[in-house]
């Protein structure tokens, strides 16, 4: 059975879903108002691979990750580069889903926007208001009323006293708590007008918190039985996502709170606020998409060798775990799956059926069943490597290949792959990325290499073979010649 660590409970837990069969799951996704970085990526992926799982499991999963498309950073941002907030927000919606589609997330079932679901959050704060719990400020904005709902702390172990002497109430706020925190915000007369609706509370625009608990309420219905997000939802928007639900419904908001561990830059998060940022494309990008989003470049403005390279990064780790971004760290996570992918142009896969009573893949299960193991899972690839490695058998490699598949690995056409240029490496060192070989050039000097050893010529033979090595370039030679070649 398929244990979760609970964020609530701080304990592993049987999943136990309220329909039998059917997991609904509600992650809390990006605010688009710039590219995707690093830390995202890990939370992208975490979710993806976990989604993944409970499909393979045999639930009927239905996965909701919502798009915040009103905040003030979005707002800040349309006012900055005088476009109208909806062409901030699609710009980065497209950005975000080109990252996805390089590093093979999957698209959730449903990908609600803030902006589609104004009338639920204004539904519940009316809800909020008659039992209570939410009050109008004279500065307009109506706020949750934190010492009303007795469960608050409840998710991040903090106290009431303890967030109280924290707290500082700003001058000329209207708040009667500062603990309390905003559902509604009136609106400012130099804010654009997209940004406003109308309400019983005057014009304004929702409070972050409040998006969440009505979209995962309207979607996927109450209780949710796993609710998820990245390390720094957990407080406040996570402990007031549950303050906002379970007040105006009672009840729990989710079975299962899930939170991936935090992505590092030396002993810091990696975030925007703290400028130690890398985004996904400065990691995986090609020429100029290195910088930015442009729709005319399709999917070819990533590297497939370096995505699934950081797509592996993240799977090798558990994702509770700190993850520490080092260019080194990524380096490593290269060669290593450089390593399987050699094995499968080794020996290659046979097609086959995921043989689930194998030795490995009990293995694997095992791994993914206590709290998405991951980093014991991959470990079972390596181990399952090692016996197509020594058997040479086509039909253990295809095992390698279907297992490697469930994590979104190994999906690429192994020739292919090891033949790919790898430029992260020399844009990490400061290095052009011009002046690699391409795959003709190699070619024509592997084809000048076997002209050369036809005439006997071995000093120019290994010279060739030298000058390509120096290029990155390894070489595969049988009696027959060289059958492959691949980018070191």
């Amino acid at each position: 059975m398929l244990h979760i660590h609970n964020t609530l409970s701080r304990t592993k837990e049987p999943l136990k879903t309220a329909e039998p069969g059917r997991v609904r799951m509600y992650v809390c996704g990006m605010t688009v108002y710039d590219y995707c970085h690093l830390g995202h990526a890990r939370m992208l992926v975490g979710f993806d691979v976990v989604q993944r799982w409970l499909r393979a499991s045999g639930y009927d999963v239905d996965y909701v990750r919502n798009i915040t498309d009103i905040d003030d950073k979005i707002i800040r941002r349309a006012v900055e580069t005088g476009k109208r907030m909806g062409e901030v927000t699609s710009f980065f919606i497209d950005a975000m889903h080109a990252d996805e589609r390089a590093l093979r997330v999957q698209t959730p079932t449903a990908e609600p926007r803030a902006t589609e679901h104004v009338g639920d959050m204004l539904d519940l704060i009316g809800q909020l208001e008659r039992k209570g719990l939410a009050y109008q400020a004279d500065d307009g904005d109506v706020n949750y009323a934190v010492r009303a709902f007795p469960g608050y702390g409840k998710l991040s172990g903090k106290s009431l006293d303890d967030l109280r002497a924290g707290e500082r109430v700003a001058v000329g706020s209207s708040k009667r708590d500062p603990l309390d925190f905003v559902l509604w915000k009136s609106a400012k007369a130099e804010e654009p007008e997209e940004s406003k609706w109308t309400s019983p509370y005057g014009m304004g625009r929702p409070g972050w918190h409040i998006e969440c608990s009505a979209m995962s309420k309207a979607l996927l219905g109450l209780p949710l039985d796993i609710h998820g997000g990245g390390p720094d939802l957990k407080f406040p928007h996570h402990e007031n996502e549950i303050a906002q639900t379970e007040g105006a419904y009672g009840g729990q908001l989710a079975s299962i709170w899930m939170h991936c561990g935090p992505l590092m830059v030396d002993a810091d998060k990696m975030s925007k606020s703290l400028g130690n940022f890398r985004t996904i494309r400065q990691t995986i990008g090609r020429g100029a998409a290195v910088e930015g989003y442009d729709p005319a470049q399709g999917d070819d403005w990533f590297n497939p060798r370096e995505a699934e390279m950081l797509r592996f990064f993240i799977v090798r780790n558990h994702y509770r775990s700190s993850l520490n971004y080092a260019p080194d760290n990524l380096f490593d996570a290269q060669n290593a799956l450089d390593r399987l992918y050699q094995t499968l142009s080794n020996v290659p896969p046979a097609s086959v059926t995921l043989d689930w009573r194998s030795p490995a893949a009990q293995a694997f299960k095992a791994a993914m069943d206590d709290d998405f193991n991951t980093s014991g899972a991959v470990a079972a690839l390596f181990e399952l490597a090692g016996e197509v490695n020594r058997t040479r058998n086509a039909e253990t490699a295809g095992q390698l290949r279907a297992l490697a598949g469930v994590l979104g690995l190994l999906e690429q056409e192994p020739a292919v792959y090891l033949q790919s240029d790898t430029r992260y490496r020399r844009r990490e060192e400061g290095e052009s990325e011009g002046g690699t070989l391409d795959a003709d050039a190699i070619d024509a000097q592997i084809a000048a290499r076997a002209a050369a050893k036809q005439a006997r010529n071995f000093a120019e033979a290994d010279r060739i073979r030298e000058a390509l090595r120096a290029a990155g370039v390894e070489l595969e030679d049988k009696p027959g010649g060289t059958t492959q070649w691949r980018r070191a």
